[in-house]
């Protein structure tokens, strides 16, 4: 519980449906049944869920949900309750939180908002580089990156653009600039965190290289939070501005009729 934050019978219920949703489609992906693969990289979906909550129902909601929602899908896909409650929860708690603080702090109109969110996306992209000019991914994997880099600092800016031409954007300024954030933050726990752990005990993770499962180098940690950011950061992007409208516009009619 965040000190001074009260969760009411409504929110832990929400947070409750939050977790449940989250942890469903985690494992669904897992099992291939919502997984988006390109160029052997893996994409998770799942995320614009909580990014949903956290949006429209607040940061706490969010957070919670995700966090419980997390150490769900964990606990089906590799059973390691260490790994998830040490870095798998607090990433998505603080993430989301995060994500849903900005989301309703920063105002809508906030142009500003907007172009640093342009500008974030392609400042990982240097470690994108770094990591293929040094061996560690090839001309593939980078490649997809790459266009998840393009693609969706292209629609933040199209958005941006239009949203000052006509007051209406896919994305808002605030939203862009509070899921790439959120996320950023969360992936980069991850990526520390696994390697920080690797220090001390071997993950025994699957699909994890056998030479970052213990002792792994630094730059397993760049890996882990770029590998993290780029395959969530489109479904944010790309899915969870038109979910969070339809949701607002169904609260709003509901708040009215009651």
């Amino acid at each position: 519980m965040v000190v001074g934050v009260e969760l009411s019978v409504r929110d832990f219920i929400l947070a409750v449906l939050n977790a449940v949703l989250y942890a469903v489609v985690g494992v669904a992906t897992h099992l291939g049944l919502f997984a988006f693969v390109v160029g052997g990289v893996r994409f998770w979906p799942s995320v614009f869920i909580p990014a949903v909550f956290a949006e429209v129902y607040g940061p706490l909601v969010g957070a919670l949900g995700a966090a419980i929602g997390i150490f769900i899908s964990d606990m089906v896909i590799h059973g390691n309750a260490l790994i998830s409650l040490s870095i798998g929860v607090p990433a998505n708690f603080i993430g989301f939180y995060v994500l849903g603080c900005l989301a309703r702090r920063i105002p809508r109109d906030s142009r500003y908002s907007g172009v640093l969110a342009v500008v974030l996306q392609f400042l990982p992209a240097i470690g994108i580089y770094y990591l293929y000019a040094t061996g560690f991914i090839d001309t593939v994997i980078a490649g997809v990156f790459i266009g998840v880099v393009v693609v969706t600092a292209a629609i933040i800016a199209v958005s941006l653009a239009t949203s000052l031409l006509t007051g209406r954007g896919y994305v808002y300024s605030n939203e862009a600039l509070a899921y790439t954030a959120g996320l950023m933050i969360g992936s980069a726990y991850i990526g520390l965190g696994l390697w920080a752990l690797t220090q001390a005990i071997r993950l025994g993770l699957p699909g994890v290289p056998e030479a970052f499962q213990a002792k792994a180098p630094i730059i397993a940690a760049l890996i882990w939070f770029l590998w993290t950011y780029y395959t969530e950061i489109p479904f944010m992007v790309y899915l969870a501005p038109p979910v969070a409208r339809a949701v607002e516009k169904w609260v709003k009619r509901y708040e009215e009729e009651s």
